[in-house]
């Protein structure tokens, strides 16, 4: 069953192949036998999984129920769920159990998936390697000793080690799309504002974005269904029809103009992986797309801009957490300054510290017009290099990562080094834009992630264009030898 895509998982769940229950038991037990192996999950909720499974399966012999009834499915830990804990990944919320479902909880709730449990993720989103989590890191399900990504490697090393055929990620500065890569799946970040933050605890509220985790893109287009659209609870959720993306994923492509930032494969850029890129374009111009060079003069400035403006938003979102309303508290506290000091001290990991110290900084009192005014201005001129670029080509591709997969523990003592693994995907973050990762190939047994930039709001066209190149193709069926 665990080889099925959620297309086929549908199709066989509405012919009574088997049933909703027997497919999230079927799950289950491989969470139970392999995840040890990988600490992709935080949380399980089995219980709750069979019962809403008996539920799914009751619809769909009633002959109603839609494509994501009764399919099984995980959530990243950074998304509110009721009754069951919602750790983000830190010992600051070890002890939350959240009195609500986040909408992309709830929607999928309401379209029939099954929640299988929540996955682990580096702590309040902020890492590329998932080893920051307060519940210790993820691995690779290609080769243990390395990372998978993140902050979403637990939702990307479940679904590559096909322990739940999709999961949800975030992404802030490529947390969905670099996992992705590194894991040999496709994610995708939507456009800022088409799938709601509500209950989605805050990194870089300009930033963040929730999205969905699969094999395939049209597994991917499948959950995008569920999860897009305006939601009154979100300021920043957008007012716009959402189209079925599985309706176009079939059409043609040809004469679509691809564009290759030069930027993209210069200094840093593994020659393996530009190699392996350079063969996955070749395959879309065999599909009659035309392919020019462009430029993005400003990618240097995305990673300095970035670590100006997430920083300084997470520094205000993670005020909150004082010892006093919700989450940890330390013991037996002198005053209330002792209270703040020691239970924010105790709660967050040395990657937050360093975030919250850093954002606090470039807000302070004569810092903020050289610094966060400045990262402003930055991220404005990121933003008009697309812009530019779009008026040439339809989409932009590159490699998602600049590496493969690197070893767990190897870039833990240098920030810097850890922060450039998102050179590629910071900047769509930056501009808002759509983008998607998906398999292209392996160097050293290692996957390799393609990634595909769409103009706003183009999430119907990447996924066409994703699916048009799986359909020749078979990097995006390659599974972990031992899974």
């Amino acid at each position: 069953m665990h080889h099925k895509s959620l297309a086929e998982l549908a199709r066989a769940l509405k012919a009574r192949e088997f049933s909703s229950e027997e497919l999230t038991q079927h799950y289950l037990k491989r969470i139970e036998q392999l995840d040890e192996n990988l600490n992709s999950f935080i949380s399980v909720s089995a219980e709750e999984a069979l019962q809403q499974a008996k539920a799914a399966d009751t619809l769909l012999h009633s002959g109603e129920g839609n494509a994501m009834t009764g399919i099984p499915l995980a959530h990243k830990d950074i998304f509110c769920t009721a009754g069951m804990k919602t750790s983000c990944g830190s010992k600051m919320l070890d002890n939350f159990i959240a009195p609500y479902d986040a909408t992309v909880v709830s929607r999928l709730k309401a379209a029939g998936a099954i929640m299988l449990g929540k996955t682990n993720m580096d702590e309040f989103a902020m890492g590329s390697s998932n080893e920051t989590s307060f519940y210790g890191p993820v691995k690779n399900p290609w080769a243990h000793e390395r990372v998978p990504g993140g902050s979403s490697g637990g939702s990307a090393a479940a679904v590559a080690a096909k322990l739940s055929p999709a999961a949800t990620g975030t992404d802030t500065g490529g947390s969905i799309r670099q996992p992705a890569a590194l894991c040999g799946i496709t994610g995708l970040k939507p456009t800022y504002g088409r799938v709601s933050r509500y209950g989605m605890i805050a990194f870089a509220s300009s930033l963040d974005q929730g999205g969905p985790m699969a094999h395939s893109a049209q597994d991917v287009a499948l959950l995008l269904n569920a999860m897009a659209g305006f939601d009154p609870s979100d300021s920043t959720s957008v007012v716009q029809e959402v189209p079925d993306y599985t309706l176009s994923l079939e059409e043609s492509i040809e004469g679509i103009k691809i564009g290759l930032p030069k930027e993209y494969f210069g200094e840093g850029l593994d020659p393996n992986i530009a190699a392996t890129i350079d063969a996955a374009i070749k395959e879309f111009e065999g599909l009659g797309a035309q392919i020019r060079e462009i430029s993005l003069p400003n990618t240097e400035l995305a990673v300095p801009t970035y670590y100006v403006v997430a920083p300084a938003e997470c520094s205000s979102n993670l005020s909150r957490y004082d010892g006093v309303r919700f989450g940890y508290r330390c013991h037996n506290p002198k005053d209330l300054l002792d209270l703040y000091c020691r239970s924010r001290g105790e709660g967050f990991g040395p990657e937050v510290k360093r975030r919250i110290l850093i954002g606090t900084y470039v807000l302070s009192a004569g810092y903020y017009d050289a610094y966060y005014l400045k990262a402003q201005k930055l991220r404005r001129l990121i933003s008009d290099d697309f812009k530019r670029a779009f008026t040439e080509v339809d989409v932009i591709m590159g490699p998602t990562s600049p590496t493969p997969a690197f070893q767990l523990g190897e870039k833990t003592d240098d920030p810097v080094a850890m922060y450039l693994a998102d050179i590629y995907t910071i900047s769509t973050n930056l501009a808002g834009l759509p983008a998607l990762s998906i398999p292209a190939g392996f160097t050293q047994g290692l996957p390799v992630g393609l990634q595909i930039i769409g103009n706003y709001f183009s999430e119907a066209h990447l996924l066409n264009i994703a699916h048009r190149y799986q359909q020749i193709t078979d990097w995006h069926c390659h599974t972990p030898t031992d899974y």
